[in-house]
């Protein structure tokens, strides 16, 4: 599809629907021009149109926090674009990593679990939020107290409890906990080396696209 298929509404603009690369989460939505459509192709980062300022604006230009462009894509009727990004800091201005925070309607109670989506990718923030300002009484800033090897040792343990319970008979939800206990951990030490999630997942998608029999 070419920029002269889009199609913009009486005003010039086309809504657009900012996404998170990685996590699938949707971060905001905002007006594209004619024009923001171009600098957001030819630069690699998101430009917009806002209908109360009357201008064009780029994502960050103030906050600094950016959003760097992996693809955008059209939807069927040509009259909404896709921005999948990878978004620096936050996307929303009230301070919330994404904008869509208000609730309408959820599954579980107040106070309950919350959705599980993007679970890793919270879990992340957070583990980078105690490294950078430790609370007195977090297990995650005991955990970079003690260090790397600490980290790794308790990785170790977690990892044989998964084994034992895959291979002890203990059920299938006591094998789902270990797991878990052995992802977290693992999200520790990789943050403890300031690894993004995201270098993770993107040796994945590698090996995925480059898989050489389809029984891999």
């Amino acid at each position: 599809m070419t920029l002269d298929e889009l199609k913009f509404d009486g005003q010039g603009l086309i809504p657009a629907v900012v996404q998170e690369a990685d996590s699938g989460a949707v971060l905001m939505v905002a007006w594209m021009d004619r024009g923001a459509v171009e600098k957001t192709l030819a630069t690699g980062v998101t430009h917009f149109w806002s209908r109360s300022r009357g201008v064009p604006w780029r994502k960050g230009e103030t906050s600094g926090h950016t959003q760097h462009v992996q693809a955008v894509y059209a939807d069927c009727d040509a009259d909404v674009v896709l921005v999948q990004v990878h978004q620096e800091g936050v996307s929303c201005h009230t301070g919330q990593q994404t904008c869509f925070f208000n609730a309408l309607r959820t599954d579980t109670a107040p106070g309950g679990p919350i959705a599980p989506a993007n679970m890793l990718e919270r879990l992340e923030r957070t583990i980078a939020a105690r490294r950078a300002n430790p609370p007195s009484g977090s297990y995650v800033a005991k955990l970079f107290a003690a260090g790397e090897g600490a980290i790794c040792r308790k990785i170790g343990e977690e990892a044989t409890e998964v084994i034992t319970a895959a291979l002890g008979g203990e059920g299938d939800r006591r094998l789902v906990e270990e797991t878990a206990d052995l992802w977290f951990h693992t999200l520790v030490l990789l943050g403890a080396r300031g690894i993004a999630l995201r270098e993770v997942v993107e040796e994945l998608a590698r090996r995925h696209a480059g898989r050489a029999t389809p029984d891999r």
